[in-house]
């Protein structure tokens, strides 16, 4: 047995779990928290439950279980079928979470029973049910006070802020890579005047804060196995203070695309304007009378910030060593920083395109 699982099985004795526990092994592919699938027998059969340890090098455990459990106590007001929100086990002494003599923060959610999620939607119908489901998240939650919540990582969505790193590490040039990506230098800079837009539009009263996911990929849905529609959205982490728009944004600039994030021929990247369009449809389904017209015509430039935004990151990174996101080759940021960047272009030819689709529901 591994030193970590005898340190799970030992956790798990702080928890009020049904029955004895059957079977306890790693579970699912995240690279940031340490996961098991927990089994139990009891008189009524199986129970299965997510057994986590908060990777404490990333969050304040603290901070980010006070989050999740404000939510999910909210989340609990809005229904009363289990299987659509994450339902928290609570410790002995009734806490949300544990923490270990090693310090080490657990927590533990009831299983989503029935149900799977997918790294990437297999069809357009998959890519609205995400939709559905961080539609749904959003309607929810809009008359939350996001404001109580920690900022779990700071300035995560800045992207003055993140421009202003950009700068930084193109005047450091601490690998000597600078020189041979002028072209993309160039690019972030020619759009500094954009990454202040959403901010301005908080500013003045167009974008109002709310709680926002910030990983809104498919594989943080989960969908009921026999029918694939939306049951809940999972991996609540970063939920902090910020826009829905980002939150869109970030789903069309994984989910949009045409080609991988790190696809090297970029003939293969485009924008899918049908896959645009059935997001938009399946992510305001239910959010008509929540947003404003300022907040749903603003869509279109959360792709853009999103995707621009997360370029600026990965070519930052490329300039500065690879210091941050995981690389398989020297290239593999400089590849990702490109895919992004093309898909930026995609965006801003077909404009007039995604504004005229949003504004069918203002």
């Amino acid at each position: 047995m591994s030193e970590l699982k005898a340190k799970a099985l030992e956790a798990l004795k702080n928890f009020e779990i049904e029955g004895s526990v059957k079977s306890c092994e790693p579970y699912g592919n995240g690279h940031i928290n340490d996961t098991f699938l927990v089994i139990c027998d009891t008189q009524k059969g199986e129970h299965w439950y997510i057994l986590q340890s908060i990777n404490t090098k990333i969050f304040v455990p603290t901070e980010v279980m006070s989050n999740i459990e404000k939510v999910c106590d909210h989340l609990k007001t809005k229904t009363d079928n289990p299987r659509e929100i994450l339902v928290l086990v609570k410790t002995t002494d009734k806490k949300a979470y544990f923490i270990d003599g090693d310090n080490r923060c657990w927590r533990v959610y009831e299983f989503v029973t029935d149900s799977l999620c997918l790294e990437l939607p297999e069809s357009v119908e998959d890519f609205k049910e995400c939709a559905k489901a961080f539609g749904k998240f959003q309607k929810n939650l809009a008359d939350f006070p996001a404001e109580t919540l920690y900022e779990t990582i700071k300035d995560f969505h800045n992207t003055p802020k993140r421009y202003k790193d950009f700068l930084k590490a193109v005047e450091e040039d601490v690998v000597g890579r600078a020189a041979d990506v002028k072209e993309e230098i160039e690019f972030v800079k020619q759009r500094e005047a954009f990454y202040s837009v959403l901010l301005d539009a908080n500013k003045a009263g167009e974008l109002p804060l709310r709680v926002s996911h910030n990983d809104t990929k498919s594989n943080n849905v989960m969908l009921d196995k026999a029918t694939r529609t939306a049951l809940c959205v999972i991996d609540l982490d970063t939920i902090m203070p910020g826009f829905s728009v980002t939150d869109f944004g970030d789903s069309i600039r994984f989910g949009a695309s045409t080609a991988a994030e790190d696809e090297k021929d970029l003939s293969r990247v485009s924008l899918d304007i049908e896959l645009f369009k059935a997001y938009v449809d399946g992510f305001l389904e239910n959010l008509k009378d929540d947003f404003g017209s300022s907040e749903i015509m603003l869509l279109p430039e959360g792709a853009k910030m999103m995707t621009v935004e997360c370029g600026m990151r990965f070519l930052t990174d490329y300039l500065s060593g690879d210091t941050y996101f995981k690389t398989k080759y020297p290239e593999h940021n400089l590849d990702r920083c490109r895919t992004q960047f093309k898909l930026v272009k995609e965006m801003e030819d077909n404009w007039d395109t995604l504004k005229e689709i949003v504004k069918q529901y203002c």
